[in-house]
């Protein structure tokens, strides 16, 4: 009965992060919309890469509101491990876009250094501390929601877009009491930098997992050697780690063992090892039985 209940608890948990999100969505496109119009017309380039990087950002929600309920859809006879993988590919679209993102900001700024503009200072200073705001509890919202690679990655966008509207909000202030115009691009490279290292990290955690990689934060060996120590266990091998989703880790090994009459009670250890220790519950282990090598020695010949 408990295991039911927990079931239904992680699906409500789920429904509830997934409302958050599309909410979070129709927030962050109507004011990227307002943002856009007022960078355009008061020529700041800072704000307008903002504004991209929020539409960037809603993009980016809206995948990761889909791949998290197309993750929580059940196994089927086609999907055994069901469709969890998502998450990764929800991961890699959205790494992808924000270094299409970085590439449009780093090009702008160099051509608005190259060819300084006038910027109305007070309308960008305005328009950003409210865009601040807003992604303040864009954040909060996801923050507070279902927790895997899929949701960080969006938090990641809505982030550096909170980084973005600071650097507007900067240059806004420093143009409007010292006219200085040239801070608004090198405001926006200075976020492009910090955005491309992001997307990077995250593009690499996608990429590993989509490649059935052992789970960053483990070890293989540490592994392989912590149940090689369980009584009984002579040794292991066929060792294998991935995620089929960025919570969800799956194990398979051959474990030699000196008395298959002991299996049972070595199984029970292993699961309890690598839950424990290592946070493994899927757990697949096959017994071999240890091979007793007999060597012929050749008698003298009559």
């Amino acid at each position: 009965m408990s295991a039911v209940h927990n079931h239904d608890h992680h699906h409500d948990h789920g429904e509830t992060a997934g409302r958050l999100m599309w909410f979070a969505v129709a927030l962050t496109l109507v004011y990227a919309a307002v943002e856009a119009g007022v960078g355009w017309w008061a020529g700041s380039l800072a704000l307008v890469a903002d504004a991209g990087h929020m539409v960037n950002d809603a993009g980016a929600l809206v995948i990761a509101a889909a791949a998290s309920w197309v993750s929580r859809r059940p196994v089927s006879q086609l999907h055994s491990y069901g469709l969890g993988r998502a998450e990764f590919l929800a991961a890699l679209v959205n790494s992808l876009g924000l270094l299409v993102l970085v590439t449009w900001i780093s090009v702008s700024a160099v051509q608005r250094w190259q060819t300084p503009q006038a910027v109305q200072g007070e309308a960008v200073s305005l328009t950003a501390a409210l865009g601040l705001l807003i992604n303040i509890g864009v954040a909060w919202m996801l923050f507070r929601g279902e927790q895997n690679l899929n949701t960080r990655a969006a938090l990641l966008h809505v982030v550096g877009d909170l980084l973005g509207s600071v650097a507007a909000l900067i240059a806004g202030v420093v143009i409007v009491f010292t006219g200085w115009t040239p801070i608004d691009p090198l405001l926006s490279l200075a976020i492009g930098a910090l955005i491309l290292v992001s997307s990077l990290r995250l593009l690499r955690q996608a990429l590993h997992g989509i490649m059935e990689g052992v789970p960053l934060h483990l070890s293989l060996e540490e592994i392989g050697q912590e149940m090689a120590c369980i009584p009984g266990v002579i040794s292991v091998h066929d060792l294998h780690v991935w995620s089929v989703a960025s919570e969800e880790i799956m194990l398979s090994a051959h474990l030699t063992v000196a008395d298959l009459a002991r299996w049972e009670g070595i199984l029970a250890e292993s699961r309890k090892l690598l839950h424990a220790r290592f946070g493994i519950e899927h757990v697949t282990l096959q017994p071999d039985p240890a091979v007793q090598i007999i060597s012929w020695i050749p008698r003298e010949r009559e």
